[in-house]
């Protein structure tokens, strides 16, 4: 009964304001290469993949702080620069970000990335909670997000698209802009840096954690270990597949993805030192449903990463529902507040 009644709520909130378009499908080889001289696109990819995974650590880059041209505005709360990933968007080039400063102490800061489509404001009481508790944050605007978004599209529909290149460097311009965000606060003199991500947040994040050391705790909020599964099975990404499938099978696109997919990153953090993370995922979720979630949590496992999770009977939409939405918080500040201060 509790099932089919989350499943119920998750299709209505998920509707409510469904303005999704179907857009055409496109390869879309001028994201990720130059332009090509008759390849094959499924073997542009499956090469740049296999490449790009043997040197992620330049994929997910992170800037030089004085190549990024920080500036804070609005008295202090608004900081901008200049994405270290240059898109044919002109306005998805900068980057934005709203600060949250604790009063007197500057120990400890955390970045706050949204999910995909958040909505301008959300996510500032979460901040603000984490200055009651003692910690700054510094929330993320994701590309093609609010002030980053083209005016030719309504929703953040480049960020995950029926273009496998654009979506490759979507989110690469993410994790990079998320990496410049903690070298920004480093730079401010925090000492130690925390991370939490809301669903295509939690994936941003999870890369960002498996390149950058400086990043001392994270929480992933909702997990999925492949993008092309979500796409594929996901409720809220029906839009996406439908211009994919006939062009492309879920084992291709999987394969094509993997640069941007949390699985293809457990070898890699297995062996760096152990930091805390936590995974939360909820048990009636139709977006990323929760067999995505078992898999890489049974991946974590296997791997020997140390880590908290925590599973919440409720979905994905309505985890923002009360009383979920306050038990999610607690699960996150508490655990943030716990081994940043």
């Amino acid at each position: 009964m509790l099932k089919r009644y989350m499943h119920n709520r998750e299709r209505y909130h998920a509707f409510l304001e469904d303005n999704r378009v179907v857009h055409p499908f496109e390869w879309g080889t001028e994201f990720v290469a130059d332009p090509m001289n008759g390849d094959d696109p499924r073997e542009l990819f499956r090469e740049y993949s296999k490449k790009t995974l043997e040197h992620s650590e330049e994929f997910f880059f992170s800037p030089s702080a004085s190549d990024l041209d920080f500036e804070v505005l609005g008295g202090g709360d608004r900081l901008i620069w200049k994405s270290g990933i240059k898109t044919p968007s002109q306005e998805n080039n900068t980057v934005y970000a709203q600060y949250f400063p604790h009063k007197t102490n500057k120990k400890a800061a955390v970045v706050v990335l949204p999910h995909w489509n958040a909505k301008a404001g959300t996510y500032f009481d979460l901040c603000k909670i984490f200055n009651r508790v003692g910690l700054s944050a510094l929330r993320l605007t994701l590309p093609y997000h609010e002030e980053r978004k083209p005016p030719e599209i309504e929703r953040a529909d480049y960020l995950v698209a029926p273009n496998v290149g654009r979506t490759l460097q979507s989110l690469r311009q993410a994790v990079v802009d998320t990496r410049s965000a903690v070298r920004w606060l480093k730079q401010e003199g925090y000492e130690k840096i925390g991370l939490i991500g809301t669903s295509i947040g939690s994936c941003v994040g999870f890369f960002a954690f498996t390149h950058d050391m400086e990043i001392d705790a994270a929480v992933f909020n909702h997990v999925s270990g492949y993008p092309a599964d979500v796409v594929w099975h996901g409720l809220s990404t029906y839009h996406v597949k439908e211009s994919i499938q006939g062009n492309v099978t879920l084992d291709d696109l999987r394969e094509y993805w993997l640069p941007i997919s949390p699985m293809a990153y457990m070898d890699r953090l297995a062996k760096l030192p152990p930091r805390p993370q936590r995974y939360i995922y909820t048990l009636y979720d139709l977006s990323f449903p929760v067999d995505l979630s078992r898999d890489t949590i049974a991946a974590l496992r296997k791997h020997k990463i140390k880590h908290s999770e925590v599973s919440i009977p409720c979905g994905h939409y309505t985890l923002g529902e009360k009383p979920w939405v306050y038990y999610d918080g607690y699960k996150i500040v508490s655990f943030l507040r716990k081994h940043l201060r």
